[in-house]
């Protein structure tokens, strides 16, 4: 039974974060800055809110008889008292028989071809704890981008417009930052985990290494392009964030109704269909605040039993970073043209250069991580180079360059018209992200 300090970190960073930001909002108030008291305090409010409903959701709570547990979700507390309740059956167990155990099995990584099923028995307090887990992995995806990721975006604008960062505002980033990365991370080890429900699952310590750069600096560097053109641009950062967000908002909601798929009914069966409405929208309202940001690695398919799309294909990653790209480009270009006397002590070029490289740098360790470091690489039906190639095939379909009817297209010597290699299908090359939420 492994211990669980994911359970440990996620309420480490909520703590920590939910205290700091308290810190902070004590000394603007003090300051008489009652607008960042009240934003940074409504960043902190309302995830935590939405991380106790979700614990109480999880567990179940309310068709159970637990006041004492609910009284503490209503008092923020609930993942804390979470937390010590993991720890409690992990510190007891193996000390009493489990009256009965459940059987699971779990396919290999193959190896040289072969795939070997392995049976597992799993009691009830490894059950529990693995409802500890999945729990907090999801609330540590809320907190991260529905609370984290605008602190973070609020603070760092403070900061422009203050020309300093004082120690409470310094301490409140890093460990939203962190917060976000984490999150982020959990979302690639939810996909793998959804993705290859069937297998038994190890990652590495090596392939964490390589999500956390990947995603730290994917962030780091959107958050910053927000904040320096909102810094110029006030009036238009509001269009740009909203129509970013009501398009990934609105495109799970686009393809059901274009599938005419019947309505979802097996989320939960104590919930009406008003209820299953309700978190419906809350799901596709966190996969919007997540896409915002950064690459989601889960897709929602609200269509399917599992509400998620297991079949990702390279050309949708490719095209979601390259249009990323060209929009964190034209941002700092238009922040780099309306730039006022205030950004005199900044070297606008270099900033502008560091930051484009900076989110180079985050689709370099995805490709390492995909290429090298996934858990399940050995199960992708084409290579994420593969992937990529296809993509570069479609562009220049695009532009032209195929060759056009009528020419004549050579082959190698020795190559006759049974020797072509198979096409990479659709479907295929869904596979190759497969990691992917």
């Amino acid at each position: 039974m492994r211990l669980p300090s994911s359970v440990l970190v996620s309420v480490s960073l909520f703590t920590a974060e939910t205290t700091a930001a308290l810190y902070l909002s004590s000394t603007y108030r003090s300051a008489g800055d009652q607008i960042w008291q009240c934003f940074t305090l409504l960043f902190t409010l309302v995830p935590s809110v939405l991380v106790q409903l979700t614990l109480i959701f999880i567990h179940r709570d309310l068709s159970r008889d637990r006041p004492l547990v609910l009284l503490l979700h209503i008092l923020q507390l609930g993942p804390i008292i979470r937390c010590l309740d993991a720890f409690c059956i992990y510190g007891s167990a193996g000390k009493v028989e489990e009256p009965y155990v459940t059987i699971t099995r779990k396919k290999q990584i193959p190896r040289d071809g072969q795939t070997e099923e392995v049976e597992q028995e799993v009691g009830q307090a490894e059950g529990k704890l693995v409802t500890h887990r999945a729990a907090f992995a999801r609330t540590s995806v809320i907190q991260a981008f529905l609370g984290s990721a605008p602190q973070l975006t609020l603070q760092l604008y403070i900061c422009v417009l203050q020309k300093g960062v004082s120690i409470g505002r310094g301490t409140l980033m890093v460990i939203s930052l962190l917060s976000i990365v984490y999150g982020a991370l959990r979302c690639n080890i939810l996909a793998i985990k959804i993705r290859y429900d069937d297998y038994e699952v190890s990652v590495r310590p090596l392939a964490y290494l390589c999500v956390f750069l990947w995603r730290g600096f994917e962030i780091a560097t959107r958050v910053t392009v927000l904040v320096l053109f909102s810094s110029v641009l006030k009036v238009w950062v509001l269009p740009v964030v909203s129509v970013n967000f009501v398009l990934f908002f609105l495109r799970p909601w686009v393809l059901f109704w274009s599938s005419r798929s019947p309505f979802p009914e097996n989320i939960e069966k104590t919930l009406t269909r008003v209820g299953t409405t309700i978190v419906l929208c809350m799901l596709t309202f966190l996969y919007a605040g997540i896409n915002v940001f950064c690459w989601s690695a889960v897709q929602l398919r609200l269509d399917d039993p599992d509400l998620i799309d297991k079949g990702q294909a390279w050309r949708r990653v490719a095209v979601y970073y390259s249009l990323r790209f060209v929009e964190n480009t034209g941002l700092t270009l238009m922040w780099y043209v309306h730039r006022t006397e205030f950004y005199q002590w900044v070297d606008a070029p270099v900033l502008e250069i560091l930051l484009l490289l900076g989110y180079a740098t985050a689709v370099f360790f995805m490709l390492l991580f995909y290429q090298f470091c996934h858990p399940c690489r050995q199960l992708f039906s084409s290579s994420p180079a593969q992937g990529f190639w296809e993509c570069c095939g479609s562009l220049c379909v695009l532009r032209g360059t195929l060759p056009q009817p009528g020419s004549i297209m050579t082959k190698p010597p020795g190559k006759d018209n049974g020797d072509d290699p198979p096409c990479v299908t659709k479907g295929d090359i869904g596979q190759s992200l497969c990691g992917v939420v």
